[in-house]
């Protein structure tokens, strides 16, 4: 086992198959546990061969598997600014191993490690091997890695339809690509290291790829080629994307994309990259439907009929669009689907079919082309409902929301208090920052933390591991001995919203009653009934406020009267 090899706190809970909460507790049990030899102090690195061995000697489970000793080797190659070259090379040995290609990279001529690849193609195959360093990837570079989500890439896929050939001109590593699974794929990606691993990751499944590490707006690497779909998730808001070197380009055909605009740059662009009657999937941020500043290039997409839907996907967006290069003599048509997903995906593929089957049932094209040619689901619940109808369902709703208090009495006494600060020294929570800058690196979240911001909302993260955002701070407790929920209330308790926009609260200073863990469970039961109640009163608060522009609205234009 190579002694340079190290691990992070993730990859000791995966190896052992226990979650990063049980690491935590055995570095604060029990003082032989390996000290860290790298990383932060929010993210420690422990040598490999330390932390196997002291699980050897409890004689506790920890998988080394072939694949997983490859990976460690490949990381303790060299700096991890680097791995992901080192990935795509160890890509290439499996496609000279498949028969793919006639070589490989010699730099990556490590006796221990093309021993490992060879074991793991043997057992597994150079498809799965593979995968399996990608995945190791992704999961390490997680917080600067940005892949569209399996879901989402599969119902762009689906909706798209069964195709043989597909463009995708911000590829990734291929997610989209690979779900959409046509014979023949055109990629771009500004990134030559992640289009490498894309172009692999298609070659070792036999898919016929040609991928190009160029800026698919600046360098178009297939101008005046046509697909039979297109695939996009682009990157969103970045102003530099090329306004003023690419004026007067072919692509334009709706209107010179706004320099704020570069959203409706690549919708363009994939619109010239599709066969005529074919179709385009995109992913958009939510705002590129309604901006002001893009109304002229939506005005005309909707007059030439090239766009068919704009769904906003769980949860709260980005929004899916799905267009159509139109057909030339075709005649345009008079609808389109504006939508919301609500909770599951699963709805949009039914709200298309529906859409398919009945397009009357859209929004009239004529009717979204006034002054602000916003194609915002969300602006279109009630446009087209009567307003007295209208009326009478959202006072049906907001009936229905007014929330009852948790029932609270007073209490006799008061407790005694700790800090969070003295909770950390005593090993009982650890806490974590993430940076203020959002293209930082920031913690990870993983079920049953705290995560809590300086504005007083503080909650209990229920969902798969994730970084959170910018300026957020991660609480990680002992559940045998502070209830997360608990310590969530009190957070919210400490009147975060009081602090001025130029200081910052000092969380370790927040009060914790010092009481039993029966007891903050009971407390914690309670916060959450108010976290719920809270929520629940700003609903009815919104609802209020729709109900009484529906009031006005139905009241002027005499489809509601007053009541006796």
């Amino acid at each position: 086992m190579d002694d340079d090899a190290t691990v992070s706190a993730a990859d000791i809970a995966r190896l052992a198959g226990v979650g990063r909460a049980a690491v935590s507790n055995w570095r604060r049990r029990y003082p032989d546990f390996p000290q860290p030899v790298g990383g932060t102090a929010s993210s420690p690195l422990f040598g490999l061969s330390a932390v196997a061995a002291w699980f050897a000697a409890r004689g506790k489970p920890f998988e080394l598997s072939e694949g997983e000793r490859a990976w460690q080797r490949l990381r303790a190659l060299g700096d991890d600014l680097d791995l992901a070259e080192r990935v795509s090379r160890a890509g290439v040995f499996f496609a000279f191993q498949a028969g793919l290609v006639d070589t490989f990279d010699r730099e990556l001529d490590d006796p221990e490690l093309l021993t490992l690849l060879s074991e793991m193609t043997h057992r597994a195959g150079p498809v799965e091997a593979f995968e399996l360093l990608c995945r190791r990837y992704f999961e390490a570079h997680s917080r600067r890695l940005s892949a569209t989500p399996e879901p989402i890439a599969e119902l762009m896929a689906r909706l798209v339809g069964p195709v043989s050939t597909i463009l995708d001109p911000a590829c990734g590593f291929g997610a989209l690509a690979l779900a959409s699974g046509a014979k023949a794929v055109l990629g771009q990606d500004s990134d030559a290291m992640t289009a490498s691993i894309a172009g692999l990751r298609l070659k070792l499944r036999g898919i016929e790829a040609e991928v190009h590490p160029v800026d698919a707006l600046r360098e178009d690497a297939f101008a005046g080629r046509t697909a039979e779909a297109v695939l996009c998730d682009p990157p969103f808001n970045e102003r530099a994307w090329g306004h003023d070197e690419l004026v007067g380009d072919e692509r334009w055909e709706y209107g010179l994309p706004p320099r704020g605009e570069p959203e409706l740059a690549w919708v363009q662009h994939c619109l010239a990259h599709v066969e005529p009657g074919g179709a385009v999937a995109i992913l958009m941020p939510g705002a590129a439907a309604g901006r002001r500043s893009g109304k002229r290039i939506r005005g005309n997409l909707l007059r030439a009929g090239a766009v068919r839907a704009v769904v906003t996907l769980p949860p709260a967006g980005p929004d899916l669009w799905l267009l159509r290069r139109p057909v030339p003599g075709e005649r345009p048509p008079s609808t389109v689907l504006l939508g919301e997903a609500g909770d599951e995906l699963s709805t949009v593929d039914e709200m298309w079919r529906e859409f398919r089957a009945h397009p009357e049932s859209g929004a009239r094209i004529i009717d979204l082309l006034d002054d602000d040619v916003d194609l915002t689901p969300a602006h279109r619940r009630t446009s087209d409902e009567d307003p007295g109808q209208a009326f009478e369902a959202v006072r049906g709703r907001f009936a229905e929301l007014v929330p009852e208090l948790p029932p609270l009495e007073a209490a006799d006494g008061e407790p005694a208090f700790t800090t969070i600060g003295e909770l950390v020294k005593a090993g009982v929570v650890e806490v974590r920052h993430a940076a203020a800058r959002a293209d930082a690196e920031h913690p990870l979240a993983e079920a049953g933390d705290v995560v809590a911001s300086v504005t007083g909302i503080a909650y209990v993260h229920s969902g798969p591991a994730g970084p959170v955002g910018a300026g957020l701070t991660v609480y990680r407790v002992d559940p045998g001995r502070l209830d997360a929920d608990f310590l969530a209330g009190c957070l919210r308790a400490a009147d975060l919203p009081a602090a001025s926009a130029s200081t910052r609260i000092d969380s370790r200073r927040v009060r914790v009653p010092r009481v039993p863990i029966a007891v903050q469970r009971e407390h914690g039961r309670v916060f959450r009934d108010l976290a719920s109640f809270d929520a629940v009163l700003r609903q009815a608060a919104e609802t209020g406020r729709e109900l009484v522009r529906l009031g006005f609205a139905g009241l002027v234009e005499g489809r509601l009267r007053p009541g006796r």
